[in-house]
């Protein structure tokens, strides 16, 4: 299996969760699909959801719940299903 670094689309503030209430999108451990959201990037008060891109295992967070990130930072890694 290999490993893929979901990265940040755009620069911004990186959420793990659609809102406080809320549990994480992902975990790790967990499996996703291409398709599903990993995080939210907000920039200017507007939210962009932060797809896997790929079918896989979640890893780890590369980037803490919260953070100040830079466009193409790694904000996940996965291990990439074969």
């Amino acid at each position: 299996m290999s490993r893929l670094e979901v990265v940040s689309p755009i620069p911004g503030v990186f959420y793990r969760k659609p809102d406080p209430d809320s549990p994480d999108f992902v975990k790790p451990g967990q499996k996703v699909g291409a398709d599903d959201t990993v995080g939210l990037v907000e920039v200017m008060k507007s939210f962009y959801p932060v797809p896997a891109g790929a079918a896989g295992t979640v890893v780890e967070f590369a980037a803490d719940a919260e953070a100040v990130v830079d466009a193409g930072q790694p904000l996940v890694v996965l291990e990439v299903d074969a």
